[in-house]
C-alpha cells in the first residue's frame, strides 16, 4: 500500500497516464486511421504524450485547484 502522502503524485501519474493515452489515441487514428501498426504507433506516441504530460499536471493541479476555490463558492 502506498502511503496517503504520496496521494497527489499517483493521482497525477493516473490522471496523466489515462488523459495522454486518450489524446494520443485519437489524434494518431485521426491521422492515420485504422492502419497496420496502428497500436505500435499509438503506444509510441502516448508515452511521449506521458513524458510532457505528468510533471505538466503536477504543476497545473495547485494552479487549477487555486482558480476553483476562487469561481467558487
Amino acid at each position: 500500500m502506498i502511503p496517503k502522502k504520496y496521494a497527489p503524485f499517483l493521482f497525477g501519474f493516473l490522471l496523466s497516464g489515462l488523459m495522454s493515452a486518450l489524446v494520443s489515441g485519437i489524434s494518431t487514428f485521426r491521422l492515420v486511421g485504422p492502419a497496420p501498426g496502428f497500436g505500435a504507433l499509438w503506444i509510441s506516441a502516448w508515452l511521449t504524450a506521458w513524458l510532457v504530460a505528468f510533471p505538466a499536471v503536477l504543476l497545473a493541479a495547485p494552479l487549477a485547484r487555486k482558480a476553483v476555490e476562487r469561481l467558487t463558492q
